[in-house]
């Protein structure tokens, strides 16, 4: 067990509650974006703010991809520590870095190049997509920034620093909380953008985040020294061990904001006030599951880094503990926002079709955040002890096998309100599978491997 590895010893919960508080805090942050852009983006006209709520899927799934790169290099940094090896820690972690820039660079790439066909297939008008191709364009140009950042984020996560990962995420929101006014409908004699100036207030927040990252990290016992990636003598083996869980977690992470597209294709044919409040009421969700998303960020620290350090018993109590708390603040905020759901459609929209919709998909959908936490929470304990291939399983289970189907069969039927209940569904069964996986592999010991991952004397951590 490392001495950097501080989350082995000491109260569960109050790892627990000190890993998640800040994280909380940084994911709000992240989360208010959305919401401030939908805010004064819907100043613009109900053409930009339908626009968004096609390009909001998409946005989520390809950062969900970065969030997995990010899961990825947590785990076995946490890992590693957790058993002792603190070199082996601190190249992988500068490996993760360079492979985090090298997979947001490809998929910046091929976001630029792909754009118009995406939003097609998705059923977006004709007369949305320059809107949607305004925003798009600098949003694939800073895409690499953010993924960088993303692996400046797992390395701090995988130490359990939530403190600084959070004040990286303030700083990147509190760039967009100005910029946004100033760049979207102009202020201070500056003429505005329109909804390009979302993202190009995205951009310039990443870029600082990024320097304010590099920063921080460099306080750390893991500074960020490409230079140590120099020491392996064979690269493939940690690059794979990131590999190994950020490819199931990135498509784990993808998977909901695909089967959201989809849904929002499927929507698009109720109309444009149905899409609107659609995208609209998923911000506001985004926002209100805020500290189901931190809880899902830093359990995964507390479990790795124990599960590295063979002491399942203090896994277990983290799980129980965090599955606990899913089921109370789920079953609390769905109360909240259902009944006040018109109040908040009011913050968007005075347009009585789009706010018709939006508190109708809050009185259906918001009775299964409490499963949706349990299910993020069991994706970040899977892949915090090497088991992204399970959590991967159980997301695509949860959006092919019962999302879609449903949502689909059922449209016909019940018009908008069938992908409301879709979500319901998806997010119930969802949950309730998620605590059955997470139970049975938990249930079980760590395993070690002794297999040489680079250098002479160092081993892989599994």
């Amino acid at each position: 067990m490392s001495q950097h590895a501080k989350l082995t010893r000491g109260s569960i919960p109050g790892h627990l509650v000190k890993q998640t508080l800040p994280m909380i805090v940084g994911v709000a942050a992240i989360m208010s974006i959305s919401l401030i852009d939908a805010f004064f983006i819907g100043q613009l006209g109900p053409d930009p703010l339908a626009a968004i709520s096609f390009i909001f899927p998409i946005t989520v799934a390809l950062t969900s991809l970065g969030v997995g790169v990010m899961v990825g290099i947590n785990s076995v940094v946490a890992r590693s520590l957790g058993a002792g090896d603190h070199d082996q820690a601190g190249r992988r972690a500068n490996l993760g870095v360079v492979f985090a820039a090298v997979v947001g660079v490809t998929l910046g790439v091929a976001l630029w190049l792909l754009q118009e066909p995406l939003f097609r297939l998705m059923n977006a008008p004709e007369h949305l997509l320059p809107l949607i191709r305004d925003y798009m364009e600098p949003f694939a140009l800073a895409f690499p920034l953010l993924l960088i950042l993303m692996g400046f984020n797992g390395v701090l996560r995988g130490q359990g620093e939530a403190n600084m990962s959070s004040f990286i995420n303030i700083v990147y929101a509190a760039v967009n909380w100005v910029l946004d006014p100033i760049l979207i409908i102009g202020a201070f004699g500056f003429e505005g953008m329109g909804i390009a100036g979302a993202a190009w207030a995205t951009l310039a927040g990443w870029a600082i985040a990024v320097m304010l990252a590099v920063v921080l990290v460099g306080r750390t016992h893991l500074p960020f020294r490409p230079t140590l990636i120099r020491e392996c003598d064979n690269p493939r083996e940690p690059v794979m061990a990131i590999v190994r869980v950020a490819g199931p977690a990135s498509f784990s992470n993808a998977i909901n904001p695909i089967g959201l597209s989809v849904l929002t294709a499927l929507i698009a044919l109720e109309g444009q006030a149905a899409v609107a409040a659609f995208g609209a009421a998923g911000r506001l969700q985004s926002f209100a599951v805020v500290p189901l998303l931190a809880l899902s960020g830093s359990i995964g620290a507390i479990v790795g880094q124990n599960w590295g350090a063979n002491q399942p018993d203090r896994a277990r109590k983290a799980a129980q503990g965090a599955g606990l708390f899913c089921i109370v603040y789920g079953l609390v905020v769905a109360v909240a926002l259902v009944a006040a759901a018109q109040w908040f459609a009011g913050f968007f929209t005075d347009e009585p079709r789009i706010v018709r919709q939006f508190a109708r998909y809050l009185e259906i959908a918001a009775w299964g955040y409490a499963g949706f936490g349990l299910l993020i929470v069991g994706n970040g304990i899977l892949n915090a002890v090497d088991k992204a291939s399970l959590a991967l399983a159980q997301s695509c289970a949860r959006v092919f096998l019962v999302m879609l189907p449903f949502g689909w069969l059922l449209r016909p039927l019940w018009n908008s309100d069938a992908i409301y209940a879709a979500e319901l569904a998806a997010n119930v069964i969802g949950g309730l599978v998620a605590v059955l996986i997470v139970r049975k592999v938990l249930g079980g010991r760590p395993k070690h491997s002794a297999k040489p991952e680079a250098s002479a004397g160092e081993t892989s951590v599994s």
